[in-house]
């Protein structure tokens, strides 16, 4: 079931138009540019972004900005410092587009970086999150675009880079949030999570009535406690 809901995501996304589009979420109006994922496509981007806890977080970093939503509403929560990453250059520039719509770009700095790869050393942050791409595929299938890399992880490949790199990112009582759901195989992801030497805590979740329910679910990973 969750390759199929993949596979509907993934062609809800190619049919757009190729042209820009605007779309509103969370009171707001926002630009959503060509083969960058709608944040109306499914519910996950509005309730991680009503969902993360904001608050005393200075420096906010969000892994796959996509349109932006996320990482303006970090700065319009109060985040003074917002960087927002993507691997896709045209996620990139829709990002910096929405800082400028609802004037936030002096707050928020747009980079190009696969993962953690662009940003310099040692940067830290006191929040990071990733909406992660939590679909797992069959070992043959290509996610070769930027609209695949948004929906499927092949052998949770990126997933291991994100638990080996954020936590050497974040600040002495920083917080590392992953965006997550029940189509998300959370056995490898609590076998990766141990193996760097974190623990998984349900922050908030909640069940969406689709013609097969689905749970979303916002995860916290911390480090576990030294043995003595």
């Amino acid at each position: 079931m969750s390759f199929e809901h993949g596979l509907a995501l993934m062609s809800v996304n190619e049919r757009r138009e190729p042209s820009i589009a605007e779309f509103s979420l969370l009171g707001r109006d926002w630009e959503l540019l060509p083969g960058v994922f709608s944040p109306t496509a499914c519910f996950s981007t509005k309730l991680f972004a009503s969902w993360l806890p904001y608050a005393g977080a200075d420096r906010f970093l969000e892994i796959g900005s996509g349109a932006g939503v996320i990482a303006v509403t970090a700065a319009l929560a109060g985040c003074r410092s917002v960087t927002a990453v993507d691997i896709d250059p045209s996620a990139v520039e829709n990002t910096r587009r929405n800082t400028r719509r609802h004037g936030v770009s002096d707050r928020v700095e747009c980079v190009q970086s696969d993962l953690f790869s662009a940003l310099t050393d040692p940067d830290a942050f006191d929040l990071i999150f990733w909406n992660s791409n939590f679909i797992e595929p069959p070992t043959d299938f290509a996610s070769d675009t930027p609209i695949r890399r948004a929906i499927f992880d092949p052998g949770y490949q990126a997933h291991d880079r994100f638990l080996t790199e954020a936590p050497r990112r974040l600040s002495p009582q920083g917080r590392l949030f992953l965006g997550f759901s029940d189509l998300g195989n959370a056995e490898h992801l609590r076998e990766l999570a141990a193996t760097h030497g974190l623990s998984i805590r349900m922050e908030r979740s909640t069940v969406i009535p689709y013609a097969h329910p689905i749970e979303y679910q916002l995860v916290e990973l911390t480090r576990k406690p030294e043995d003595t």
